[in-house]
C-alpha cells in the first residue's frame, strides 16, 4: 500500500500547501484519489512528484466541505463516490461563511459517474468506502461549529472514511474525522470483519487536550495501532499529545508512505 500526499496543510520542500487534503492511494491493484483539496494544488503537486493522474480507478469524497472537494472542479470522467449528504448547503456557525462544495450534485453528475451511498460500498474485496458512520461513543461528535442553511446544527453526518484490509490488519484513511476516530475505527471493524487495527491516517478533527483526545489516544494504544498519522485539521495541542504517545511525524505535501 502506498499513500502519496498531494494536498495537506503543511508544505514539503518542493511542493505547495493549502488548508485541505488529498491523497493518492495505491492498494490491491487500485489507484484511488481520496479527496481533492480546495484548488488545483493536488494536480500541481502530482506533477512535481512525477505522479500520473491518469488511470484513477475511483475518486472518493470524504465529506462535503470545500477544502476536501472543490478540487473536483479540475477533474472530469470516471467514478466518484460519496455520501448523499455531501451536497447540503452548510456554513460556519460563527460568521455564516459558506463551507460546502462549489459544484452542485447536478454538475458533478454530468462530469462523473456519480455514486452516492450512505451504506458501505465495496471498491474491491479488500477496500471499503464506509458510508455513514454510526456515532456511538459518548465523547465524540457531541458538538459542532457548523450549521445548515436553515440554521439547524450540522454534525457532518456525511463524514466517511476508507478501510483497507492489509495482511497486518486494517488501515483506515479519514478526511476530517468529524464522525470521531474511535467511531470510525469501530465501524471499520464491523464492516470488514477484521478486528486487528494496523494504522490510521488523515484529519482527526481534534483541536485541544480534552476528553475526546484522551479517550482517542487511550483507544489507539489499547488496540496497539502501529501507524498513526494525524494531519490536516488536527491542531497543535492534539499533535503534541500524539507525539508524546506515538512519536508521530508531521505529514507534509510531497510525502510518500509505503506500508
Amino acid at each position: 500500500m502506498r499513500i502519496s500526499v498531494l494536498t495537506e496543510n503543511h508544505a514539503g520542500s518542493i511542493t505547495l500547501a493549502e488548508h485541505g487534503l488529498s491523497y493518492l492511494i495505491e492498494s490491491d491493484s487500485k489507484r484511488i484519489l481520496f479527496d481533492t483539496g480546495q484548488s488545483d494544488i493536488f494536480l500541481r503537486n502530482a506533477g512535481v512528484m512525477n505522479i500520473s493522474m491518469r488511470n484513477i480507478d475511483i475518486v472518493i469524497l470524504s465529506h462535503g466541505h470545500f477544502d476536501h472537494g472543490n478540487g473536483l472542479e479540475y477533474l472530469e470522467g470516471g467514478r466518484l463516490i460519496c455520501h448523499p449528504g455531501c451536497f447540503e448547503r452548510r456554513f460556519r456557525g460563527k460568521d455564516r461563511s459558506y463551507m460546502g462544495l462549489r459544484d452542485t450534485k447536478d454538475v458533478l453528475s454530468r462530469k462523473f459517474e456519480l455514486i452516492t451511498s450512505s451504506e458501505p460500498y465495496e471498491i474491491s474485496k479488500k477496500i471499503f468506502f464506509l458510508g455513514e458512520i454510526p456515532r456511538l461513543t459518548d465523547f465524540e461528535s457531541n458538538t459542532t461549529s457548523f450549521v445548515f442553511e436553515n440554521g439547524t446544527p450540522d454534525y457532518v453526518s456525511d463524514d466517511s472514511a476508507v478501510a483497507f484490509m492489509l495482511p497486518e490488519g486494517l488501515f483506515v484513511v479519514t478526511g476530517c474525522g468529524h464522525s470521531g476516530i474511535v467511531n470510525t475505527l469501530e465501524y471499520s471493524k464491523r464492516v470488514t470483519g477484521v478486528n486487528n487495527l494496523f494504522g490510521i491516517m488523515g484529519g482527526f478533527h481534534l483541536k485541544e487536550t480534552d476528553l475526546q483526545l484522551k479517550e482517542t489516544i487511550k483507544y489507539l494504544k489499547t488496540n496497539r495501532i502501529n501507524h498513526v498519522y494525524p494531519s490536516h485539521c488536527t491542531e497543535l495541542p492534539a499533535l503534541s499529545s500524539f507525539y508524546d504517545n506515538f512519536k508521530i511525524r508531521k505529514v507534509k505535501t510531497g510525502d510518500i508512505l509505503d506500508f
